[in-house]
């Protein structure tokens, strides 16, 4: 049995099995290590919640072999955006645009139903589940990184040129490596779940910003839409005792009624919502991707996202590193994975943030400002063009897997 790899990724949810396939075929050795058993029903990050995928992550998935016919992504054409209280919207449609879908949603559970077929077929992978890493070390100069994995009821020792992180936002990793993370609790609880609209969405994802939290509304075909309402983190308890009819006028009295009336809510729970920044994304010989790296506010869709392009961006760097005969663990190429994803990291973390806080403000001067943005926006093509692209993950150095075509 193997014991050591050129790469190992701890965390098998959707950024970690998505950096896994990216790596298939790279010549590389490289091994994934699931917290649960490869069954869907059983992976903790494939749950009910319906995720915007963001063009260049469509793009990705398709090129890696992750999408096909069996896969139901829901086209977003269009996208709404307002504020209750304050005049004016930001309306995008990718045909006055000129651009391609903005993205599309997709149940998160059928993207790892997805993933799991793709890691099926991967020729050059090892998955070790259930596995649980326990322990890690590293002596000073070493080629290579120790990792005790628990699998089951045996301990098993596995040795690594470059070890990954993406064990998701209570990461394991980063606390062993002593990496600290900026946290920030929004004091808000998201209900996620899906409805039925009266009237179809026709491909249109709307944001509705409230003073007690956004509320968005994502296509799913036919008149089936994924629903994201916050709300004040002392709130949940009281929304989640609500039956059918009553949470369904809780959502209408946040919503409105641009799509009818809604019916049919499915299962809902409420998730805690909260930021966290890790201090630093890499250690010896190891690199933090996805929650574990950042965890960000679900207003814009941009979690997922953001995730995969710092595994496709790894991805690469890895793949020119075995192309050249250099160490995948090198510092240099660390270093570069930084540099690389320094600066749409940045402007994502910060305007997620930035626009939690913007909006949620309800003083006068700023709605007035608010509102003027708006309109602004609303009526000038090339910045609505501009503020599309960025939404669509062409941000920064973008990995070629997601380029625009």
């Amino acid at each position: 049995m193997n014991d050591t790899y050129d790469v190992l990724i701890v965390g098998g949810g959707l950024v970690g099995a998505s950096l896994a396939i990216a790596l298939d075929g790279s010549g590389l050795s490289v091994a994934l290590a699931e917290a649960a058993a490869p069954r869907v029903d059983l992976q903790p990050s494939y749950d009910e919640r319906n995720l915007a995928l963001a063009r260049a992550s469509l793009n990705a998935l398709e090129a890696l072999g992750v999408l096909d016919a069996r896969s139901p992504a829901t086209p977003i054409r269009r996208i709404h955006v307002s504020r209750r209280g304050d005049f004016g919207a930001v309306r995008l449609d990718h045909g006055e645009l000129g651009l391609p879908a903005f993205g599309a949603v997709m149940p998160a559970r059928e993207l790892g139903n997805a993933l799991l077929r793709r890691l099926d077929a991967c020729t050059s992978l090892a998955r070790l589940a259930p596995a649980q890493a326990i322990a890690i070390a590293i002596e000073a100069g070493a080629d290579a990184v120790s990792v005790r994995l628990r699998l089951g009821d045996a301990e098993r020792e596995v040795r690594a040129r470059l070890l990954v992180g993406a064990d998701g936002t209570e990461s394991f990793v980063r606390s062993a490596f002593g990496i600290g993370a900026e946290r920030h609790d929004y004091a808000q609880s998201a209900f996620v779940t899906t409805l039925t609209t009266e009237r179809p969405l026709d491909g249109t994802a709307y944001e509705r910003f409230t003073d007690s939290g956004p509320v968005a509304l994502l296509p799913l075909g036919e008149r089936r839409a994924g629903l994201v309402l916050s709300v004040p983190a002392e709130e949940a308890p009281r929304v989640a005792s609500l039956d059918d009819e009553a949470f369904l006028a809780f959502v209408h009295e946040r919503f409105g009624w641009r799509a009818g009336r809604f019916s049919r809510p499915g299962k809902r729970k409420p998730y805690p919502l909260a930021r966290l920044l890790a201090e630093r994304t890499t250690a010896p010989r190891t690199v933090l991707v996805g929650n574990a790296a950042q965890t960000v506010h679900p207003l814009g869709a941009q979690g997922f996202n953001l995730g995969l392009r710092d595994a496709l961006t790894l991805a690469e760097l890895l793949r020119e590193a075995q192309a050249a005969a250099t160490d995948p663990g090198a510092a240099d190429l660390l270093a570069r994975h930084v540099e690389r994803r320094a600066g749409d990291r940045h402007a994502t973390t910060s305007f997620s943030d930035d626009l939690v806080r913007l909006m949620g403000n309800d003083v006068l001067p700023l709605r007035l400002a608010r509102s003027l943005g708006f309109h602004v926006l609303d009526r000038f093509p090339p910045l609505k063009r501009r503020f599309a692209l960025r939404g669509m993950g062409w941000r920064g150095d973008v990995s070629t897997l997601g380029l625009m075509r």
